[in-house]
């Protein structure tokens, strides 16, 4: 592999088995990054930075007190940070008028206070400028019913994003969003995909015709984080296959697929 990332220093936030941040570290790692790993659960965690040969610091994104130790640590444990990406998410499904206030408080901690709190975190760890980048969706463009509060947190967080690279440019951070479609081979969407009727349901909003890859997002999250890329930031790359030109099957196509798998 190149050495496109020779040098930097990463903290990658929300890795878990086969999920998207996990490809990216194993990517920003091949191109000779040094990451650390940080995520809820400890036990997969260190299983993971064993293997793709990263070092892992346990992380909760609802708690202040845990971001700001962990982006800390891992500032500590390199000596620096030049790269942070949040991969964290909840992909709650309910219908609007059901959605509860302790689900609301849920998602804003995950999807909106917890990712501010983060980048807060890193950009006081960012001594010489950096590359911030968060996942969001193309669900923050494009509507899918039942998802309200899933789509409005990452869409409220794209918006931050814009302002840290407005406020913090003059520093050397960028700052930008991966908005994802469906990640075929990620636990949060794969599952569905492995269905050959929701597949072509998908397949047909999608120009390119494939579904997404964990490696599709991993590939623009290195590029961001290259000196490639070091006239960017603001912005959102959509990693979808050109599905916003399109839409998002409804829950009723969906629903009615499920239904017919069971």
């Amino acid at each position: 592999m190149s050495g496109r990332l020779s040098g930097k220093r990463a903290m990658i936030l929300g890795v878990a088995p086969q999920n998207v941040g996990a490809a990216i570290a194993r990517t920003y790692i091949d191109h000779g990054a040094q990451v650390v790993i940080a995520g809820r659960r400890t036990e997969p965690l260190q299983q993971i930075a064993d293997e793709i040969g990263a070092e892992w610091v346990a992380c909760d994104i609802t708690d202040e007190a845990s971001l700001n130790k962990a982006v800390e640590d891992a500032a500590d444990k390199m000596g620096g940070l030049d790269i942070g990406v949040n991969s964290t998410g909840w992909g709650l499904l309910k219908p609007f008028l059901e959605t509860s206030r302790a689900e609301l408080e849920r998602m804003a901690a995950v999807q909106f206070t917890g990712p501010f709190q983060f980048f807060q975190a890193l950009v006081r760890n960012m001594q010489h400028g950096g590359s911030i980048i968060q996942i969001s969706s193309v669900t923050a463009t494009i509507m899918f019913e039942d998802h309200a509060a899933y789509m409005g947190t990452k869409a409220g967080i794209d918006h931050v994003i814009r302002t840290i690279a407005n406020e913090f440019g003059d520093r050397g951070i960028r700052a930008n969003s991966i908005a994802a479609g469906g990640v075929a081979d990620a636990p949060m969407s794969g599952g569905g995909m492995a269905i050959p009727a929701m597949r072509e349901l998908y397949m047909r909003e999608i120009p390119l015709r494939r579904p997404g890859m964990s490696a599709d997002v991993a590939n623009a999250a290195l590029w961001l984080a290259s000196e490639e890329s070091s006239f960017v930031t603001g912005q959102v790359i959509h990693v979808s296959g050109g599905q916003t030109l399109r839409r998002n099957p409804s829950i009723a196509e969906v629903y009615a697929i499920f239904g017919a798998e069971q």
